[in-house]
């Protein structure tokens, strides 16, 4: 019996443990941890570091994955851009804005507004504009009448049944020439990312405070 093997698994599972202690991303059973393993021991199982653009000038891992990252937020732009063009939508907010409310049903202008990472202002224009067009509509809560809900109407989900095919097309692109595995391990890394950059948002930070409170967490 391979006892070296039997520890080294071990003591990997006991890291697992301790890195997703107090966290829901992965579950606690062998399908959490295989996962774990996949996105958090790749580098061990490969042979070299990939190549980028000024590597050999000192430039760092970090600014490159900043760079990719605005990068692939344009492209999605320009793609969502083309489906626009063939609807009635004024902006991809208008058909992201739809498909949170039909997924998740009623909820609060600031639910939906903070679910899509926008500040306030911009958030209330994108839901008035819903509102005008009739794609939604808006009921006053009995117990607090400040509070008003937000839900897609029947033109709301029949204006974005015209756009679902173009929608889903471009969702498609975006993920390009990625194989399954390679896009299950893509979801995987930019989740972790994703957890770890809204744990600061949940906090509503003053702008000149964010930056400081995420470095400090990495050091």
């Amino acid at each position: 019996m391979n006892f070296d093997l039997i520890k080294s698994v071990i003591e990997l599972v006991q890291q697992f443990m301790k890195q997703n202690e107090g966290k829901s991303f992965y579950s606690n059973d062998l399908k959490g941890f295989i996962k774990w393993i996949n996105v958090s021991c790749k580098d061990g199982f490969e042979s070299q570091d990939p190549d980028w653009i000024g590597k050999e000038l000192g430039r760092s891992s970090d600014s490159v994955i900043t760079t990719l990252l605005i990068r692939m937020n344009r492209y999605a732009k320009s793609y969502s851009r083309s489906v626009i063009s063939h609807s009635t939508f004024s902006s991809q907010d208008d058909f992201i804005y739809l498909i949170n409310l039909k997924v998740l049903g009623t909820m609060s202008k600031m639910e939906l507004i903070k679910r899509n990472l926008h500040e306030k202002s911009s958030g209330i224009l994108i839901i008035n504009r819903l509102l005008r067009n009739g794609w939604a509509e808006q009921t006053v809560v009995q117990k607090d009448k400040r509070s008003k809900m937000i839900q897609i109407t029947e033109k709301g989900l029949a204006v974005l049944a015209d756009s679902m095919e173009e929608i889903r097309m471009a969702s498609k692109v975006v993920a390009g020439n990625l194989t399954h595995s390679e896009q299950m391990l893509l979801i995987a890394i930019l989740s972790k990312l994703d957890e770890f950059h809204h744990s600061f948002y949940r906090m509503n930070l003053d702008a000149r405070d964010l930056l400081d409170a995420a470095y400090k967490k990495l050091n």
